[in-house]
């Protein structure tokens, strides 16, 4: 299957490359590399989009792969939208993160943020979080694409290693 992603793509063929990504490759870095650089080619009008994977011992969210600016490497547990999506564990789409309480403002340019769980055997193990300098940027649509994405990613999860 043949995608052009230069151009918008049809949800269910990113999911596709997706599935393909994570099908053909057992590193968990690669793996979350590579859907990152597909959602950043992907998604319109965003200016960073990464991942925050759980630190065992601190319990902090710590920065993984992502594209856009330098960005905040570590989060306290209940910190910012990273950090109140992931405590309850469930997306969290904000119009305008300068309206949001505790907002952790790690590129000025950022106005809307959303951010969605990855849950591994009840358990939250990372945040897909993606940003925009547009204001109520992310709609229903969007966070149905990033749970379907989280969710494959979940399945894989427990399949995948860290080299």
């Amino acid at each position: 299957m043949e995608i052009d992603l230069k151009t918008p793509a049809r949800p269910e063929d990113v999911l596709a490359f997706v599935g393909a990504i994570l099908a053909g490759e057992s590193n968990l870095n690669a793996n979350l590399a590579n859907i990152v650089a597909v959602l950043n080619q992907y998604l319109p009008r965003i200016n960073w989009v990464g991942f925050y994977l759980l630190e065992a011992h601190s319990k902090d969210w710590v920065l993984g792969p992502f594209a856009g600016k330098p960005a905040c490497t570590r989060i306290s547990p209940s910190r910012g939208v990273v950090g109140k999506a992931l405590q309850n564990r469930q997306a969290l789409v904000v119009d305008d993160v300068r309206e949001f309480p505790d907002h952790i403002a790690c590129d000025p340019d950022s106005r809307a943020e959303v951010v969605v769980p990855v849950v591994v055997e009840d358990r939250v193990v990372a945040g897909l979080d993606v940003d925009s300098p547009y204001l109520k940027r992310f709609g229903p649509e969007d966070v149905t694409l990033l749970e379907a994405v989280c969710g494959q990613l979940a399945d894989s999860w427990p399949y995948a290693h860290w080299y």
